[in-house]
């Protein structure tokens, strides 16, 4: 069952955005267990991966791209995933479900590393975000992606690079380069609107205060964005569901077209968990990624 609203009230990033992994896979386990858990069938997916290809010169500016074995039936959309972590931990290697749950799909997938806090702050990562959207634009047909189908993705802290780096294109012009055409933005329980932020370590990796508002993709909301996937579970304490009720209430607003899924029973980690065999019952995550990728898009 799912909702479509677009209230809520204001609230921060909780503490317990630290356990931003798949800690509620399958509903036991954590941590290294539960990634194991959720990669070990992907593991025998039909598709090739090339992996630590690099976008840019840092250790972590690595990553990851998989490509369906079966012959494409059509134009081939490319997505690209950033792992959630609280802007802090993670790596595109858990992630291995992900990928092969976009190539069932038929898609291409590039799944990149970035750096974390605190080796950087903002706009560290988001140079990060940049630079390997810019890669997959730039290489994806190399894997037979069609450049017309180009997505951005993320899980929490992922989410909000994907979202943040759709709608600022400032941190395409800081690498030197223009905007690519996005042909959508899918966010797994993101945060979007987060403010006020009272944990230490979030205000510095965000502040000073004075820019505080520019972490917050909700502030560059703008009537020519490209259409949005936003899915969160209404169970969700680490990033509370009003980030994407009201990040869809103010697309909507501005005449942008978006997808608000909210399910019920879902804390934060099960709705990029779905995406995984062992999960997959869960929720309908990637089938409403293949229903919004389908839609029609002006030209």
């Amino acid at each position: 069952m799912t909702a479509d609203e677009s209230s809520g009230t204001a609230s921060g990033v909780s503490r317990r955005t630290v356990l931003t992994g798949l800690s509620t896979l399958l509903a036991a386990g954590c941590g290294r267990v539960a990634f194991m858990a959720a990669n070990a069938p992907a593991v025998f997916g039909s598709y090739h991966r090339h992996t630590n290809i690099p976008y840019g010169a840092l250790p972590q500016q690595r990553l990851d791209v998989y490509v369906p074995d079966k012959a494409a039936e059509g134009p081939r959309p490319l997505v690209v995933f950033w792992h959630g972590g609280r802007w802090s931990f993670g790596d595109k290697a858990d992630y291995r479900f992900v990928g092969a749950a976009l190539t069932e799909l038929g898609y291409v997938a590039v799944l990149p590393n970035y750096r974390h806090y605190p080796e950087v702050k903002m706009p560290g990562f988001m140079d990060d975000a940049a630079r390997s959207a810019l890669w997959a634009a730039a290489h994806g047909g190399e894997f037979g992606a069609d450049p017309n189908l180009f997505y951005l993705m993320g899980h929490s802290a992922g989410a909000h690079l994907a979202a943040l780096v759709t709608l600022d294109s400032r941190y395409f012009a800081a690498v030197g380069e223009a905007v690519p055409p996005i042909a959508g933005m899918i966010g797994l329980s993101g945060p979007y609107d987060f403010l006020p932020l009272r944990e230490a370590d979030v205000q510095d990796m965000f502040g000073p205060p004075q820019i505080y508002p520019e972490s917050q993709p909700i502030n560059f909301v703008r009537a020519d964005a490209p259409p949005m996937l936003l899915v969160h579970g209404l169970k969700d304490d680490t990033v509370w569901p009003k980030n994407s009720r009201n990040f869809a209430s103010s697309l909507r607003s501005r005449g942008v077209a978006v997808t608000l899924k909210l399910y019920p029973k879902l804390v934060h980690a099960d709705t990029v968990a779905a995406l995984s065999l062992p999960a997959r019952g869960r929720a309908p995550t990637l089938a409403d990624i293949a229903a919004f990728v389908r839609q029609p898009r002006s030209s």
